[in-house]
Formats: C-alpha cells, sequence, structure tokens
C-alpha cells in the first residue's frame, strides 16, 4: 500500500509514551500475561464482540490467579518514554491513513449536501481513558461514538500478522477504515437507531444479529474507503486487497469459534462470518458507493 507521500491528519492524539501506560498482570504469583497474549484477548474479544474482561477472569482461574480478574501495572505519572523508530513508523502510518479516511469521507458528504465531521484517534499503549470507560490493550481497536474517538493501541497490528496471519500495511488500514465506518454510522444516524432496536430486541439471539449487521456494514464501508481512496490516491499495489480479505476472513465470527476449540454457534455472532465480512467488504470495494452497504435491508 502506497502511503509515505501523503499527508499526515492532525487529528491523532499520539499518548504512547506518558506516563500511567504500562500493561496488566493477574494477581497470585501467575506469572502475568504478556503483551502478546494481551493483544490475542483484544483480536478476538473485538471479533467477537465479548467484553475482554470475561476472557481475561477465565485465564486468571486457568492460571490459579488468587485475587480474580487482573492489575493494571503503572509507570509512575509525569515518566515519559521515548518511542522507538518502529512506534514512530506506526504513528506515521496511522495519520497517512486517517489524513486519507478524512479526504474519501469529506468528498462524500459533500456529495450528498452533508458536511463530513472528521472523529479524533488516539494512539495508547497499554491503557488509556475514553468517554465509554478505560480503553485497554485487550480491548483492541474501537470507536467510542460517547466522544468520537477511535482508541488504538499499534501492538494490535504486529499480532494480526503473526496470529492472525494477515500481513501488510493494507490489512492494517482495512482496520482502521472499519473503525471509521463506525464514525460514518453515528455521523449519519445509524447506531442511535440499531441501539434502539438492540434495546427492543426480544431475545440475545435477536440483538446480536442487529449487531451483526451493524459490524458487516462497517465492513462496506471500509471498502467504500478503499475504492474511493485508491481511486483519489492510487494506494494500491499487487496482493494489498488479498491482505485485506484475509484481515476480514481470519476475524469471522466462525472462525474465530473454531480456532478457540468450540463449535460454531451462528446466533452467537455478532461480527458475522468470515464469509459474511469478506462478502460486505468487497461490496463496498467493488462498488465504490456507500447506499449499497444497506446491511439492515439486505438477506444475510
Amino acid at each position: 500500500m502506497r502511503w509515505d507521500d501523503f499527508r499526515r491528519s492532525d487529528n491523532v492524539d499520539d499518548v504512547r509514551g506518558e506516563g500511567g501506560g504500562g500493561g496488566f498482570r493477574f494477581p497470585g504469583g501467575g506469572g502475568g500475561l504478556g503483551i502478546g497474549g494481551l493483544i490475542v484477548v483484544g483480536l478476538v474479544s473485538w471479533a467477537l464482540g465479548v467484553d475482554p474482561r470475561l476472557i481475561l477472569a477465565g485465564i486468571d482461574a486457568v492460571q490459579g490467579g488468587g485475587g480474580g480478574g487482573y492489575e493494571q501495572q503503572d509507570r509512575p505519572q509525569g515518566q515519559r518514554r521515548e518511542l522507538s523508530q518502529a512506534e514512530q513508523r506506526q504513528g506515521e502510518f496511522v495519520r497517512a491513513v486517517l489524513a486519507q479516511t478524512e479526504d474519501v469521507w469529506t468528498e462524500i458528504f459533500r456529495e450528498q449536501g452533508k458536511r463530513y465531521e472528521a472523529p479524533r484517534l488516539t494512539l495508547f499503549s497499554g491503557q488509556t481513558r475514553s468517554a465509554c470507560g478505560r480503553a485497554v490493550s485487550a480491548m483492541g481497536p474501537f470507536y467510542c461514538p460517547g466522544d468520537r474517538r477511535v482508541y488504538l493501541d499499534t501492538e494490535f497490528f504486529d499480532e494480526l500478522t503473526q496470529k492472525f496471519r494477515a500481513p501488510g500495511d493494507f490489512a492494517r488500514a482495512y482496520v482502521i477504515a472499519h473503525e471509521i465506518g463506525h464514525h460514518v454510522q453515528n455521523l449519519i444516524g445509524v447506531m442511535d437507531s440499531a441501539q434502539g432496536a438492540r434495546e427492543r430486541a426480544r431475545s440475545e439471539e435477536e440483538s446480536n444479529a442487529i449487531s451483526v449487521r451493524i459490524e458487516l456494514q462497517a465492513d462496506c464501508l471500509a471498502g467504500v474507503w478503499a475504492a474511493r481512496a485508491d481511486a483519489k490516491f492510487n494506494i494500491l499495489e499487487q496482493g494489498d486487497v488479498e491482505g485485506a480479505l484475509k484481515a476480514a476472513s481470519e476475524i469471522g465470527d466462525d472462525k474465530l469459534q473454531r480456532r478457540s476449540g468450540g463449535e460454531v454457534v451462528p446466533d452467537s455472532f455478532t461480527h458475522g462470518s468470515s464469509a459474511q465480512r469478506t462478502q460486505w467488504f468487497k461490496t463496498g470495494l467493488q462498488s465504490g458507493d456507500m447506499r449499497r452497504c444497506d446491511t439492515f435491508k439486505a438477506r444475510l
């Protein structure tokens, strides 16, 4: 993916080197769960829509932790560390991708006679605060409607490559674009109406089905961004689309349930199957038209 020569967004707050970050450990002398393990938890919880604290509590029980849950390991307040060259490079990448989403969605909204309000993105390491509560690495990337921010620990990108075999810059850009897709949903009122529908749902299965449609629409909107960004900036290189489709496929609910050793339970899906996620990303990518992303009227 081409991105080095594009502008950088000013809407990024990088707090990775600030004091008060740090990782997490389990109490009870069990040796702790490293950042890699936390990010794997984050991938699973992000894709399945599961509260990562439940997963962490289960690991704690297996490891024999005596205190239950996990404890934060804070650096002393005010102590700041210097970011590595790799971290700085990741920050530049995030700023470039975010800038492209700003340019593309500003153009799309203008075509519809609307004004696009760009979100902010917080890069953090370990933990930080959000209007949706504490953001920790174990949660994976997420969008918070309360403060209209995307929260991202770039360690997630490394695990996306190493554990889920979805390498490449465009696969990482897909993750960012998916979260920006949620921001677009927030701006056009989809999130409010979907949340109302979830609150009226008569069963957990019905609520889950609404969540799936929300997530698949965000996948489609990520595809729309990719199509428009390539037409505008010529960002795509050979193998990029395959990398993004690989990422979408690897974080399908069905694959994650199989990988965890359990049976596939479609009624428990919250993000969609691998086939659905790749299908809707491709729908957006091939059309470049957000009107094609109405997953709420489509037959899934």
